[in-house]
C-alpha cells in the first residue's frame, strides 16, 4: 500500500487529492495547518499533521519518513511556491522520498519562456530544484479550470451585460479541465511510478473560445453578445499596459494566462488520459449543467483582487 503525503490537503483542490487517494486505497497523510485540522475527514488511513512548509526542512522530515510519494497542493507567493516547497522537498531527500508532484495543476509551464506569466516563473524557478535532487518530479498539467476561467476575474463572462469577451480569432483550441477531474488525475498520478521524473499533461476537453461560448448559450438558455476585444497584439499590449499602471499583479495576471493559452504556447502536449482510463472527466457541458451554472448569474461580490488564485 502506497503512503502519500499531500501539503495543502484542506484546499479546494488538496481536499479532492486526499479523498480520491483515499479511495484509491492510499495511505495518505494530510498537512495542514493548525486552525484547518477539523476540516479534515475521519478515515482510517489518513492521519493529520499539524505543521506549515515554513517550517523548515529538519521540522518536515519525520512527517515524510516511511512517505513514497508527496504531492503539494499549496498555492501562495515565492515565500510558498519556492521557498516552502523547496523546504519540503529537502525534507523528502532527507527521509528517501521517491517522487514529488509539485504544484503546478496549471496549462502547459514549459511551453513559453520567462517574463510571461508570473506564477508560471514561480514554478519553473521551483523546478529547477530537482535537477540536483535525488527526489523524482512528476508535475501535472491541466490547461484551465473552468472554475476560475469563467469566473469574473477572466473578463470573458460578464451577466449583467449578457456578454462573452475574446481576445483574437477564438478558433484555437484550448484546455480546460474541472477542478475534480484535476484531483482525481493527480491521484492516479501519484499512485503511478511510471511518471517519475515526467510532465504528464491529462485534460478534461478541447475546444475554442467560440465552442466555448456555445456550450454558455446552450447552458444557460440565453445569447450571449460576442465581444472581440482585439487581436492577440493588442492583448499583449492590454497586459503591458497594465503591468506599467497596477497597484498589484492581479489586475493583468489573468490576461498573462490568456495570452499564452490563445497564442498556442500553453498548449498541452502528449495528452495522456489513456493512461487512465478509470478517470472519466467531466464535458463542459455537463460542468455548465452542474456547479458551472453559477457564472451565469450575478455576483454578490466581486473577486478580491489581493487573493493568489488556485491556478488558471
Amino acid at each position: 500500500m502506497t503512503t502519500v503525503l499531500v501539503a495543502g490537503a484542506t484546499g479546494s483542490l488538496g481536499s479532492l487529492i486526499v479523498k480520491n487517494l483515499l479511495e484509491r486505497g492510499a495511505d495518505v497523510r494530510a498537512l495542514v495547518r493548525g486552525p484547518s485540522k477539523d476540516k479534515l475527514p475521519t478515515h482510517p488511513r489518513l492521519t493529520p499533521y499539524v505543521g506549515d512548509l515554513t517550517d523548515g526542512a529538519a521540522a518536515l522530515q519525520p512527517l515524510v519518513d516511511g512517505v513514497e510519494v508527496v504531492v503539494s497542493a499549496v498555492q501562495g507567493g515565492p515565500e510558498i511556491i519556492i521557498d516552502g516547497q523547496r523546504e519540503l522537498l529537502r525534507a523528502a531527500e532527507r527521509a528517501g522520498v521517491h517522487r514529488m508532484i509539485p504544484s503546478d495543476f496549471s496549462i502547459n509551464l514549459h511551453g513559453y519562456g520567462y517574463g510571461i506569466n508570473v506564477l508560471s516563473d514561480l514554478r519553473r524557478r521551483f523546478a529547477d530544484e530537482f535537477d540536483s535532487s535525488t527526489v523524482a518530479r512528476t508535475s501535472v498539467s491541466i490547461g484551465a479550470f473552468p472554475e476560475y476561467f469563467l469566473a469574473d476575474v477572466h473578463e470573458i463572462l460578464d451577466p449583467v451585460a449578457g456578454t462573452f469577451s475574446i481576445w483574437g480569432d477564438g478558433t484555437r483550441p484550448i484546455d480546460i479541465t474541472t477542478i475534480p477531474d484535476t484531483a482525481a488525475y493527480t491521484a492516479a498520478i501519484a499512485l503511478d511510478p511510471k511518471t517519475a521524473g515526467r510532465e504528464v499533461h491529462v485534460v478534461g476537453q478541447q475546444l475554442s473560445m467560440l465552442e466555448l461560448r456555445n456550450e454558455v448559450e446552450a447552458a444557460s438558455g440565453r445569447r450571449w453578445k460576442l465581444v472581440r476585444k482585439g487581436t492577440l497584439r493588442d492583448l499583449r499590449a492590454e497586459i503591458a499596459r497594465r503591468q506599467f499602471t497596477a497597484s498589484s499583479m492581479f489586475e493583468y495576471l489573468a490576461l498573462q494566462y490568456q495570452i499564452a493559452m490563445f497564442d498556442g504556447t500553453a498548449s498541452l502536449r502528449d495528452v495522456r488520459n489513456a493512461d487512465y482510463p478509470d478517470v472519466l472527466p467531466t464535458s463542459v457541458t455537463a460542468y455548465l449543467a452542474g456547479s458551472g451554472a453559477a457564472h451565469f448569474a450575478v455576483p454578490e461580490e466581486n473577486w478580491r483582487q489581493d487573493e493568489w488564485p488556485t491556478a488558471v
